[in-house]
Order: C-alpha cells, then sequence, then structure tokens
C-alpha cells in the first residue's frame, strides 16, 4: 500500500509515519501545496492508496487539497471505488470542519490524538487492511 501523510505538526506526523509505515510506504509532506504536488506525481507512477490529510495546514488548508484531488478524478472520470482513500485528521472540534470534508468526499475523520484501534478499524471497512 502506498500512503501520503500530509501533517504540518512534527510530533503527528512523526507517529502516524511510525505506526502506517508497517503497512506500506509512506510519504511525507508538511503543508497543502506538497499534498497537491505529491498527489499528482503519485499519478505518473503508483498512485496512493491512502492520503491522511491534516484539516488545518499552511498554504493550502486540507479541505481544499482534497476539494482539487476529487475535481481532478472528476475530471479523469475516476470512479467511486477507484478514488483515492482520504482520511482527515484535525485537533478541531469544529464540526462545520468536518462536516465540509465529508460532503467533499472523504472516506473518514480521525481526531487527534489518533486513536490507532479507530484508524486500524477505518482502514480495514475502506478494504486496506485486512
Amino acid at each position: 500500500m502506498k500512503i501520503l501523510i500530509a501533517e504540518d505538526d512534527l510530533a503527528s506526523r512523526k507517529f502516524l509515519s511510525k505506526f502506517l509505515a508497517k503497512y506500506g510506504e509512506v510519504d511525507l509532506v508538511v503543508d497543502g501545496l506538497e499534498a497537491l504536488d505529491a498527489y499528482l506525481m503519485s499519478l505518473k507512477e503508483t498512485p496512493y492508496d491512502l492520503i491522511c490529510l491534516d484539516i488545518m495546514m499552511p498554504k493550502v488548508d486540507g479541505v481544499k487539497v482534497l476539494k482539487a484531488i476529487r475535481e481532478y478524478e472528476a475530471k479523469r472520470g475516476v470512479s467511486q471505488q477507484e478514488r483515492v482513500n482520504v482520511i482527515m485528521t484535525t485537533a478541531l472540534a469544529e464540526t462545520d470542519f468536518v462536516k465540509k470534508a465529508f460532503d467533499v468526499g472523504c472516506e473518514a475523520y480521525a481526531a487527534k490524538p489518533i486513536d490507532t484501534n479507530k484508524l486500524l478499524e477505518v482502514m480495514r471497512k475502506l478494504g486496506l487492511i485486512e
């Protein structure tokens, strides 16, 4: 499995990276522009199976990144089943951001600090792990 973690907080980035490395190859970026670049570059070789997107990131926030990814997939005619799985992560308790992320097309939401058991459960439901 190929995984992208877009997270500006160093501690969260290291934690997610170490945890998810057991399940596949992990790439790390620190802001929304880097996340979009990494996503587009992956399409030339091996696309990501999972993107963990922090909602509050510098330059471009996670919801805007998700919106850009979903619009790009729609333009390319990517089906609902073939599109990249996106899990939004945030320390924010603001339901407006979470609702917006689901409206735009994320598969799941994980509150920080990340509960690894819940994250594994979501990954199983998405068919990413056994």
